[in-house]
């Protein structure tokens, strides 16, 4: 089938990419952008410098508790709360060079995340080692 009538056909044309695991995918994510740990985002936090979001599903945070002044959007409607463009944008997503830092509750879904806000132009946007988990692991203030 040429690449006109897989088009026409609405089929993929084969790829010439190999299909990778999601331990290469995520290694190649985060080699394209900086993750910062827990008291380096608090500290952004409070400064001002940054926007915590926080991307874990509601039961996960009514089981283990908010970070105080974090923005909670869920996963699925993450591009279109952040895209500083968007008609569904948050008030806090004010331009593309906000700096955000996404955290999930273990580190692994928040870069899959960063990923696709780089995508939306959001060059600054980076994730939470650890995330949650790492957060209270050291300490930092939760409110349940």
């Amino acid at each position: 089938m040429t690449g006109a009538e897989a088009a026409a056909s609405g089929a993929e044309e084969p790829s010439d990419e190999q299909p990778v695991g999601i331990d290469e995918l995520l290694e190649r994510v985060r080699a394209g952008y900086e993750r910062i740990e827990a008291p380096e985002a608090h500290n952004a936090l409070l400064a001002g410098d940054a926007l915590l979001v926080d991307i874990r599903y509601a039961a996960l945070r009514e089981r283990d508790g908010l970070i105080p002044g974090a923005l909670v959007v869920e996963r699925n409607e993450l591009e279109w709360r952040l895209d500083p463009r968007g008609s569904h944008r948050a008030p806090e997503a004010t331009s593309h060079d906000l700096r955000v830092v996404i955290i999930c509750n273990e580190g692994y879904a928040s870069s899959l995340a960063v990923a696709s806000l780089h995508q939306l132009g959001l060059h600054r946007a980076t994730d939470l080692v650890g995330g949650f988990q790492a957060w209270r692991a050291a300490g930092l203030p939760v409110t349940l």
